[in-house]
């Protein structure tokens, strides 16, 4: 039926009119006549197709405007005044990274005179979004951070990018936290502690931590206190963030296929439980009693954490006193052997992603220490991640794999991971892994010792660290995600989320235990063989 309309529509064409040509020379132009009604027959079967489908996206998009538009207004409601004091900011920040922008393009054209491609993205670039992010705050440079934990969502090149959105802030004064405290305890703060230390031991995007002494038991503590007027401005950028998503999908289909509102709304989540201390108190007390409940407390600990002066906005912790596990000197004073406080570490933390309700989702060298008693010590638990059984049934089969360089049980293990549509051709997969893991070559690493002799002793301290390239890491990773994504295959945010610790542990690794295997080691329990040969047995 729709072919006939639009055969009938072309004899409206005056080129295709019958009447315009002469009688006479119909004979011999019937061929050509015939060629053009065919030509022309097709241009305007697809002009006319393209029209309905036009049409039938306008119609959608009118159905769906008042929705938009009550979902801008209620926005905005909720936003309220917060978001004009965000335009402000956003404005400023806008100006101080332009004119970053433009004095590096003054710089780039008086050297080179070309133009890199980077400069001319302007503040899209991945450089000067990041340093946007990081003038804009607590939500943003969360934003950025999202997005390098998440590269089957973002381009690569914003992905690696954004591994260096580093969360620092000029710290508070002290008589707004001093406040804060007052206000959420609902007592002189005196009366809960014996001391508080006004200089904070650290100070992020959403929280500053101050040492402290609690009154009575005499015990010392940490206090984690969430900065004054975060919520608002979260509010008001996760605000703004959702009303942009809802009018790209409006304004285009292809945003709506990937979802864009559904991740808008998954980063908001995993900001405001990241504000919530309550949550984060939540997330420590599973941790203890997944050690208390596998034995493992004589091993590792998190700080205890003290309700009677918690809430929301303020959490106190027991404080536990170590070194970095990249602090090769301190840790061999602790202990005789820094590669089995490793194992230790690695064990507890593989342990919790199959018997703990979530796992710890950050365990940079800031994170992860060895305590004075020679236990390992687990902090803070604001970023935390949660596997599925399927999630993580593929990721044992996965580690193993890469332990044995078996491809085609990596990649069986990584289409299993992966959200696809498409049959994948797992042979193929299992060759273009090989291929790219053939590929790597050895990561570029470097001790780096300093020593330094100390003023009223003859003993000598080393301290070490471990320099890694950071480009070639996060370049394996991404190159993972390519081969894979090439085959249809969307990775599950956690599955980064592991990639990313267990990147942080192959550096303790490289520094604490050279010569050993992390994933082959038998001390390692990444697996269990029961699990293993079941899991494996239902990938083959």
């Amino acid at each position: 039926m729709a072919m006939a309309v639009s055969a009938s529509r072309v004899t409206q064409f005056p080129l295709l009119h019958q009447s315009q040509f002469p009688v006479a020379r119909a004979a011999r132009s019937k061929k050509m006549m015939g060629g053009r009604n065919l030509k022309g027959f097709v241009i305007f079967a697809q002009y006319s197709q393209s029209q309905d489908l036009f049409t039938s996206r306008l119609q959608s998009r009118i159905e769906n405007l008042p929705k938009l538009v009550e979902d801008i207004v209620q926005t905005s409601i909720n936003t309220g005044p917060r978001g004009a004091l965000r335009l402000v900011q956003g404005v400023q920040a806008f100006l101080g990274v332009g004119g970053e922008w433009l004095n590096d393009l003054s710089k780039s054209t008086r050297v080179s005179g070309a133009l890199p491609t980077e400069m001319q993205l302007g503040l899209l670039s991945p450089l000067y979004l990041r340093k946007l992010f990081e003038r804009m705050g607590a939500t943003y440079i969360k934003l950025g951070q999202f997005m390098a934990s998440a590269p089957t969502l973002f381009p690569p090149e914003y992905v690696e990018e954004f591994q260096n959105c580093f969360d620092k802030a000029p710290p508070v004064p002290f008589e707004e936290i001093r406040k804060i405290l007052q206000e959420e305890l609902g007592r002189p703060i005196e009366s809960v502690y014996e001391y508080v230390d006004p200089a904070p031991l650290a100070s992020a995007s959403i929280a500053q931590v101050h040492g402290a002494r609690l009154r009575g038991s005499q015990e010392d503590v940490v206090i984690k206190v969430l900065k004054p007027g975060i919520e608002d401005f979260l509010v008001a950028d996760l605000n703004f963030i959702y009303v942009v998503a809802r009018i790209f999908e409006f304004l285009s289909p292809e945003f709506s296929r990937t979802s864009l509102v559904g991740i808008v709304k998954d980063i908001r989540e995993s900001m405001l439980e990241e504000v919530d201390f309550n949550k984060e108190a939540k997330n420590i007390e599973s941790f203890k009693r997944y050690l208390e409940t596998m034995g493992l407390s004589g091993q590792a600990t998190a700080p205890r954490v003290y309700k009677h002066c918690s809430s929301r906005r303020v959490l106190t912790m027991e404080r536990l006193y170590g070194v970095p596990l990249t602090d090769l000197d301190s840790i061999s004073a602790l202990v005789s052997s820094p590669e089995n406080s490793l194992i230790t570490a690695l064990n507890v933390w593989f342990g919790s992603l199959i018997s703990c309700e979530s796992f710890h989702a950050d365990v940079h060298a800031g994170n992860l220490w060895l305590l004075r008693d020679g236990r390992i010590g687990f902090l803070d638990f604001g970023i935390v991640g949660r596997i599925s059984p399927k999630t993580w049934a593929a990721m044992e089969v996965f580690l193993a794999s890469i332990a044995t360089e078996e491809y085609e049980s990596m990649a069986s293990a990584l289409i299993q991971m992966g959200a696809t549509n498409i049959d994948v051709d797992a042979k193929a997969f299992a060759r273009d892994l090989e291929k790219m893991f053939s590929s790597i070559q050895e990561l570029d690493t470097e001790i780096v010792v300093a020593t330094a002799r100390g003023t009223n002793s003859s003993r000598t301290a080393v301290a070490a660290n471990v320099v890694v390239d950071e480009r070639q890491m996060n370049a394996l990773f991404l190159d993972l995600v390519r081969v894979s994504e090439s085959y249809g295959l969307k990775f599950p945010r956690e599955f980064a989320l592991l990639m990313k610790q267990l990147l942080y542990f192959d550096r303790y690794t490289r520094l604490l235990a050279p010569n050993m295997n992390m994933l082959q080691d038998q001390r390692i329990s990444v697996v269990s063989n029961r699990r293993k040969n079941r899991y494996t047995d239902s990938f083959n």
